[in-house]
């Protein structure tokens, strides 16, 4: 089975259990996720100086990819190209996962180490979430619901983390601060986000705060419904499955926001991929996202040299 068929099951699944209270049908979940130790990332950075975590944060491994929970200590994680591939430009990245966990495998590290690989400096942020059930099944019933309330509708209440978009403006200063050690151009630092990081990078974009600038936007599987952008807002790619589950009945207002702004936008549709593709590899020409991403970057001219 390939994996965007084993992504849509799982999503389904989910939005089942949050309407059963049945034990047979929830008995289950167990096997979807299990709880795993933390990573040992010797490069990673706390955002903000003595943190006090109010939270336990949780690691799972779900559908064999990492995932982690209950984040109140948010950080940033480095993945730096090799100095002859070194391009000057920067891209935070950052996982979605509806607030209540960060997918850091799928949307954070393996996307980090693609850019990483193709020359652009990638940094995940793990950003801030709402508490969940530290207990697996409570928390799967709860993202289930989660699932179920937002899937297939145009809505404009969508849950929403006001922290993440706090943490992503501390990313974006933190790089431009430190660009002259991580070898990038301090105008050339970018957003990608995935999901409800796509809602934090839209979120983030909109703040507009003038020492958290992006200088472009990566928005992959978000919501598509209009909203007011600064007149100076930056580039921006934009990448959606027609079968996504979640969001894929949208219109594409979003897109129109920026064309009727004057402002340059893509937007790649794919016909398959579901809704969270990310690194995944399906056999779809959602496969060749990153690759279309990464040509957008080189065509917008923010790919080269450092100054």
């Amino acid at each position: 089975m390939r994996p965007a068929k084993i992504t849509s099951l799982v999503l389904l699944s989910l939005m089942m259990v949050s309407q059963s209270s049945n034990s047979q049908t929830t008995a289950f979940l167990p096997t979807l996720v299990r709880m795993v130790a933390a990573p040992v990332d010797v490069d990673t950075i706390d955002l903000y100086d003595k943190q006090d975590g109010t939270n336990t944060e949780v690691w799972d491994l779900m559908n064999g990819e990492r995932i982690v929970r209950n984040v109140s200590v948010p950080t940033l994680t480095p993945f730096l190209p090799d100095s002859g591939k070194a391009t000057g430009a920067a891209v935070i990245v950052a996982p979605g996962g509806g607030f209540l966990m960060l997918s850091m495998d799928n949307e954070g590290y393996q996307v980090a180490k693609w850019l990483a690989a193709h020359g652009v400096a990638a940094f995940v942020l793990k950003y801030r979430l709402d508490t969940s059930p530290v207990e697996e099944a409570r928390f799967l019933q709860a993202l289930g619901a989660l699932l179920g309330k937002t899937s297939g509708a145009d809505r404009t209440d969508l849950p929403f983390g006001a922290n993440a978009v706090v943490d992503a403006q501390a990313a974006i200063r933190m790089v431009r601060q430190r660009s002259a050690q991580y070898h990038v151009d301090p105008n050339r630092i970018g957003m990608l986000g995935f999901s409800a990081g796509a809602m934090t990078t839209l979120a983030t974009l909109r703040a507009n705060d003038p020492l958290a600038r992006m200088n472009f936007a990566g928005l992959i599987y978000g919501p598509m419904n209009a909203v007011t952008i600064p007149a100076d807002a930056p580039p921006a790619f934009m990448a959606l499955a027609s079968d996504d589950p979640i969001f894929g009945s949208h219109q594409f207002e979003l897109f129109d926001v920026w064309r009727k702004a004057g402002i340059s936008a893509e937007l790649h549709l794919f016909a398959h991929g579901s809704h969270g593709f990310g690194s995944h590899q399906q056999g779809t020409t959602s496969d060749l996202w990153m690759l279309e991403y990464f040509t957008w970057l080189k065509s917008g001219g923010y790919l080269g040299q450092v100054n």
